[in-house]
């Protein structure tokens, strides 16, 4: 093959690659994210331009300081808030923190196995997630009920006895049966106390809830 046609294979070579990432990318258009998105570190605000053009809050860490609390109350005010914290327990810590500050935020959550790090090692992160499980969870974002609203609203809770019937309070397994439940449901992983609250705050059925254990029982006995 001489230089030139070698030349002009390249060429076409690279308008292909350049025409097939241009067709990848085409779930992102038209989704436009216009909330402010509170992320832990610069690592996420990242991965996060990555995909999309976003703007981001940095906690820096779980101890958030009042003129971090600051910003995300004016966020709010002005363009709205996505919490989006990795899925361990400071992401946690600091949802806790902006929910009772910023009642009505919006939360996006990953699974554990979607931030988990590619070589296995290091901690869980926002910044190891795919594109893919990143648009996921941009594009399913739930409200949580306020305590007042969990309060007054008409729907039935979700007994006790039903989620120690499913194990999920006390006894051998019911921590990791509910870090699956949180993963399934998008609710994150909370500890036997927090378990009714956060059902109730994130609008759980029992038939959803139902559903969602099926899938974590069916997942435990593959990994036995």
């Amino acid at each position: 093959m001489t230089d030139d046609n070698q030349r002009r294979q390249k060429r076409q070579q690279k308008r292909a690659t350049q025409q097939l990432a241009g067709a990848l990318s085409q779930p992102t258009e038209g989704f436009q994210i216009e909330e402010i998105i509170v992320v832990e570190g610069k690592d996420d605000t990242r991965r996060l331009q990555e995909v999309l053009p976003v703007d981001t809050i940095e906690t820096i860490g779980s101890a958030i300081n009042d003129e971090i609390l600051e910003q995300i109350q004016h966020a709010q005010e002005t363009r709205g808030v996505i919490v989006f914290t990795d899925p361990d327990f400071s992401g946690e810590k600091i949802r806790k923190t902006i929910m009772e500050v910023v009642p009505d935020a919006k939360h996006a959550f990953l699974s554990r196995k979607q931030a988990a790090p590619g070589n296995h090692r290091g901690s869980l992160g926002v910044e190891h997630a795919s594109d893919e499980a990143i648009l996921e969870a941009l594009k399913k974002v739930v409200t949580p009920l306020t305590a007042a609203e969990v309060a007054a609203a008409d729907e039935p809770k979700i007994a006790r006895q039903t989620l120690m019937q499913y194990g999920l309070i006390a006894g051998a397994g019911s921590k990791l049966r509910r870090e699956k439940l949180g993963d399934y449901l998008r609710i994150g992983y909370t500890n036997s106390k927090q378990l009714e609250k956060r059902l109730a705050m994130f609008r759980i059925t029992e038939a959803e809830l139902a559903d969602a254990m099926g899938q974590v029982l069916a997942d435990l006995d593959n990994e036995e």
